[in-house]
């Protein structure tokens, strides 16, 4: 599941393979102080800096020919403020390692995201969510931030202490400096309960208000070449927990939803022409169920399907006339789309270059099966996720520059000129960042 090392050559791949890199180093800092050190080390030696997570993202974000840090050894909670409903975390803690030591103290984050392998870092650094009707991303959640910038120096950031820092750096591509620790907010222990339920994408779409009003955290999918879709409705709930049953937990989330979906798609991937039938069925195959359980084993699930994703917010106000344009381009195209086209909300935050920044959100995201040709529905998609002033997820496939970004982000300059203060030498900087954030 994590990126890995190969060989001597030191090359680093990430999750979904379409992305590798060779560093002229990899390091693993186990403390700040060791972190600060091997940032002014890498300034002597006149190379790019550059921390990874565990490879999570689609794009080029964490690659580098220079110093690749590796997050391993900065893991682990620092302190639990009970009082203040805080904790602060090591930024290479996987969430995974932070929702199970949180929920043993009887503690969890209020929203997440829909899997728990990436470390905190990477993941708010990119702008990782969940859905949410009041609820926010991952980002949104934090209330301090400790980062090592380009001279070496430790800056903490907070809404009180350096707040123009924490504006820009919670969701911060790694532009700024390299995050060595992040101070989340987290109340008492809840449960929620999980609706799923098939409807047809006429009726998600029509009654989309509705469903988004009602419901604390919806989602739905919609399988293209099909008028299905499963949608999915958490709500706090006061019990009992009625967690998913082992025997249908394993058919529906392991058999269903990775294995028999690894196998269809090995058969779409060899015969694109069989999709269509192949998802009608698919789209047919999950049931409605119900099942109560604590936040992270109802928010999350495991993905062990390959894939490379492409996501855009748009308005929420713009979902369904974005969602209808998406249909009908697939429904009069000759593309065979195997994976779901997955629909989740935010509410607006605060955060400089959040996709929710200043704006209720919309996000749809499309996949395809690693290994196929993508570019084809990626860019038809993209298309149409422009025309509505969409804001691409910075973790995953676009093909946007600084010059478009400016324009859907208000507070981009913002950012720029914050970067040009902390890393005037571009320490940070690597092509992606070139790209999206200009010179």
């Amino acid at each position: 599941m994590h990126s890995t090392v190969s060989g001597k050559s030191g090359t680093w791949r990430n999750w979904a393979g379409n992305v590798t890199a060779r560093p002229a180093r990899q390091v693993a800092p186990a403390s700040v102080e060791e972190l600060s050190a091997t940032v002014r080390k890498a300034a002597e030696d006149g190379l790019r800096v550059k921390a990874v997570g565990t490879g999570h993202s689609f794009t080029a974000a964490a690659a580098t020919d220079g110093v690749l840090i590796r997050p391993h050894l900065l893991t682990g909670i620092r302190r639990i403020d009970r009082e203040g409903g805080t904790v602060t975390v090591e930024a290479g803690t996987p969430l995974k390692r932070l929702n199970l030591a949180l929920a043993r103290e009887g503690l969890s984050l209020t929203n997440m995201g829909d899997i728990m392998e990436q470390t905190v870092s990477g993941a708010t650094s990119t702008g990782t969510h969940g859905t949410g009707r009041d609820s926010a991303s991952i980002a949104a959640q934090i209330k301090g931030l400790e980062m090592v910038t380009a001279d070496g120096s430790v800056l903490s950031c907070s809404a009180k202490e350096n707040p123009e820092v924490f504006a820009a750096a919670r969701v911060g591509m790694g532009a700024l400096g390299v995050i060595s620790a992040i101070t989340f907010a987290v109340e008492p222990m809840f449960l929620l309960s999980a609706r799923e339920e098939p409807m047809t994408f006429d009726e998600v779409t029509g009654s989309f208000d509705e469903l988004f009003a009602e419901n604390e955290h919806f989602e739905f999918y919609w399988f293209p070449h099909t008028g299905n879709c499963n949608t999915k409705r958490n709500n706090r709930s006061a019990g009992p927990e009625r967690p998913v049953g082992t025997v249908r937990g394993l058919y529906e989330d392991e058999f269903l939803s990775n294995g028999v979906f690894q196998a269809v798609n090995y058969v779409g991937r060899a015969l694109p022409a069989s999709i269509p039938s192949i998802a009608r069925l698919s789209s047919r195959a999950l049931s409605a169920r119900t099942y109560t359980d604590i936040p992270y084993k109802v928010f999350t699930s495991p993905r062990r399907v390959r894939f490379t994703e492409m996501e855009y917010a748009v308005p929420r106000a713009a979902l369904v006339g974005t969602l209808r344009e998406l249909k009908a381009m697939i429904d009069r195209s000759p593309l065979r789309i195997s994976f779901p086209v997955e629909v989740r909300t935010a509410p607006e935050d605060d955060i400089t270059l959040s996709t929710a920044s200043g704006r209720d959100s919309a996000y749809i995201a499309v996949h395809m099966f690693r290994g196929t040709p993508y570019q084809a529905y990626f860019s038809a998609a993209e298309r149409i996720f422009t025309a509505h002033g969409g804001r691409p997820h910075w973790g995953k496939v676009h093909t946007r520059d600084a010059e478009y970004l400016a324009g859907v982000y208000p507070r981009f300059g913002e950012f720029t000129r914050l970067r040009d203060r902390l890393d005037p030498e571009r320490r940070f900087g690597n092509d992606y960042l070139r790209r999206v954030l200009g010179e």
